[in-house]
């Protein structure tokens, strides 16, 4: 069956307008990475930091006493 101009008109314009939807989608989902990704490096950096800190408080942290625990 042979479509008609306006058919065809209403065809191509649905699509238009799915594609401008798909269009605006796909701009949203690559603001949301991006911004995650910065906050993954964010926290990557404060991770290492943390790490850092931790090593060194335990390489100036006083050797344990070889006490006997409170409950004896």
């Amino acid at each position: 069956m042979p479509m008609g101009d306006k058919e065809l008109s209403e065809r191509i314009d649905a699509l238009e307008e799915r594609t401008m939807h798909l269009d605006h989608t796909i701009e949203q989902l690559n603001q949301t990475v991006a911004a995650q990704w910065k906050q993954i490096d964010a926290l990557t950096r404060q991770l290492a930091a943390v790490t850092e800190r931790l090593q060194q408080a335990e390489a100036n942290a006083p050797a344990p006493a070889n006490e006997r625990p409170p409950h004896y």
